[in-house]
């Protein structure tokens, strides 16, 4: 798919500039970053609410954004994004070994099967030796999900992601040390740690370049 369809498709989901837990899902993200990490990609950085987050957190972190909608990307502020790259996650317009973290907050069901694989390929790559990844997607085996008969594709969802698949793929396209912790709005009451994952309506899947 080209970027000017990715972008058409989400500019009809605005649902994703207000969500109520942006904040928390990227303090959640700094929490596991490296302590010696100064730059950081936020892949789907939308309007930048996420990367404000991460620099209230450390002042000091150098943070990219990218995304496929301009309009968003135009919206960034200047004291917290270096920069703004407009592009796919398929084909991220980095050098090699560019960042110590890489976070992708509710991205990879915004893209096609095929696009998913191209896209770990791609923060492989730009990760630093010993960068690590983190990105929340919603959880398909939600029960409350479940209950209601309800699923995670539709609209600006292309995709689903199971976490035990997740963590083995990951681990296929050569990251280390992959967990899943619980995230989403549960996380508020029963922090990440919760066995039953299937509590959470989404998950974080970490994994590091080593």
């Amino acid at each position: 798919m080209t970027s000017n369809n990715y972008e058409s498709l989400n500019l009809t989901q605005k649902v994703s500039e207000k969500d109520s837990f942006t904040e928390e899902r990227y303090k959640q993200f700094y929490q596991f970053f490296p302590k010696t990490a100064s730059t950081a990609l936020d892949i789907g950085c939308n309007t930048g609410r996420g990367g404000r987050v991460l620099k209230q957190q450390d002042s000091n972190i150098e943070i990219f954004g990218l995304d496929c909608v301009q309009s968003r990307l135009d919206r960034l502020s200047k004291d917290i994004y270096k920069s703004g790259i407009y592009g796919l996650s398929t084909d991220i317009p980095c050098e090699d070994n560019s960042f110590d973290v890489v976070v992708a907050g509710e991205l990879i069901e915004h893209l096609y099967p095929a696009d998913v694989d191209k896209t770990l390929t791609e923060i492989f790559r730009v990760l630093k030796l010993n960068g690590k990844l983190l990105l929340t997607t919603p959880n398909p085996l939600d029960i409350k999900k479940q209950i209601q008969g309800r699923t995670v594709l539709g609209g600006a969802h292309l995709s689903q992601h199971f976490p035990d698949a997740l963590a083995l793929k990951l681990r296929m396209f050569g990251f280390s040390s992959v967990r899943i912790f619980g995230s989403g709005k549960v996380s508020r009451y029963l922090g990440y740690h919760f066995p039953f994952q299937r509590i959470y309506g989404s998950y974080l899947a970490t994994g590091t370049k080593f």
